[in-house]
């Protein structure tokens, strides 16, 4: 059992974490025993090969086999992309805690997942042309950004796991430059396919390898599929399966794309209600979390709140508001993190990471 943020308790189906750990609201300061204990998460679950969504198309029946088989480092946590960003979760804590016990039980793990014949047999799952399209293109983004966190890491250096890796990360930027010049119009959904998300971090990644085509490509598009936006619909939102606010992602894309003087005036234009007197969002509310699809919502609360933190420092009049606005949505959902149900429970851990962390980013 484990309590983030009040009375509440919340049993652990599927494994079982050790402690039970308050988390101050009003600071929402991850302190390195609640990060070591969201760690656990994916620690646990990396291996965890069943329940599984394998999201597949067959090319052929080669393709008839174990999720662990076919994907041999990304088969837990319940997919393929919540496995990954398990991984990124994990990369992230190696690198604020390198000293932890946790930190040499990340080590290990990271050592079994990243050899060679691993990653050339999860590279030989995107070579049939009827797969070049898997996981497009939020897995990819959160495969760029493990990648990302472990370049960070001084023990990458001495692993070689980017090294390991590169295979598998340099088609999938093969992938993004042949897709995004066909791609003619922004996928504005709160899922997966999200177009806004995709280039976010895609975006991360180029700026952080130094990939100044990838940059210009992902600029270029960005401003092409945005630029004229103006009055994003915000009343609509959410769907009923959202974990990604349409106007928000791209609200966020557009903070790292443009200038700060270029932001702030299309900002006005694109989402006008945040600079009324009175701005009222709401976090949104889960009535079943046994449910995977409604769950979803749990992770538009963190998702959302990172977009407002990184909005609000383009916005330094609005920042403030924002980042109250973003605490209320952490809050709303932060107990359900470590959840009564794997349906969230595998993949909520990382969300909300991300969300302190841009939180904490200046």
């Amino acid at each position: 059992m484990i309590n983030f943020g009040g009375m509440k308790t919340i049993l652990v189906t599927l494994f079982v974490l050790p402690a039970i750990l308050s988390f101050g609201q009003s600071s929402l300061v991850l302190s390195q025993e609640q990060a070591e204990e969201l760690a656990n998460i994916p620690l646990h679950c990396i291996h965890q090969e069943y329940p599984n969504k394998l999201n597949q198309t067959l090319a052929d029946s080669s393709h008839l086999d174990t999720p662990a088989s076919l994907h041999p480092i990304f088969y837990g946590c319940f997919d393929w992309h919540s496995s990954v960003h398990g991984h990124w979760m994990l990369a992230k804590v190696l690198n604020r805690y390198p000293d932890s016990e946790t930190a040499v039980e990340i080590i290990n793990l990271f050592d079994q997942q990243y050899t060679v014949p691993n990653v050339q047999k999860e590279l030989l799952y995107f070579q049939p042309k009827v797969n070049q399209s898997f996981e497009r293109t939020y897995g990819w983004a959160w495969l760029l950004k493990l990648y990302e966190e472990l370049l960070k890491s001084p023990e990458n250096k001495t692993h070689k796991w980017t090294n390991n890796l590169q295979s598998l990360i340099d088609q999938i930027v093969k992938n993004y430059k042949a897709f995004l010049p066909k791609l003619v119009y922004p996928i504005r959904v709160g899922e997966h396919t999200n177009t806004a998300f995709g280039l976010s971090f895609a975006l991360d990644y180029a700026r952080a390898v130094n990939d100044e085509e990838f940059e210009t490509l992902i600029v270029e598009r960005s401003k092409t599929f945005y630029l004229e936006d103006q009055g994003c619909p915000l009343k609509w939102e959410p769907s009923g399966f959202d974990f990604l606010s349409p106007c928000f992602e791209e609200a966020e894309l557009m903070s790292k794309v443009l200038t700060e003087k270029e932001y702030q005036k299309w900002i006005k234009s694109f989402l006008p209600s945040l600079f009324e007197k009175k701005v009222e969002l709401k976090p949104a509310e889960v009535l079943d979390r046994t449910d995977g699809k409604l769950v979803h919502l749990d992770g538009l609360n963190f998702s959302r709140a990172w977009c407002l933190y990184n909005i609000g420092k383009k916005l330094p009049e609005l920042q403030a508001l924002l980042n109250s606005i973003a605490d209320n949505h952490v809050n709303a959902s932060i107990d359900q993190v470590v959840g009564s149900d794997y349906m969230g429970s595998h993949w909520l851990a990382s969300f909300l990471l991300y969300a302190l962390d841009c939180k904490s980013t200046k």
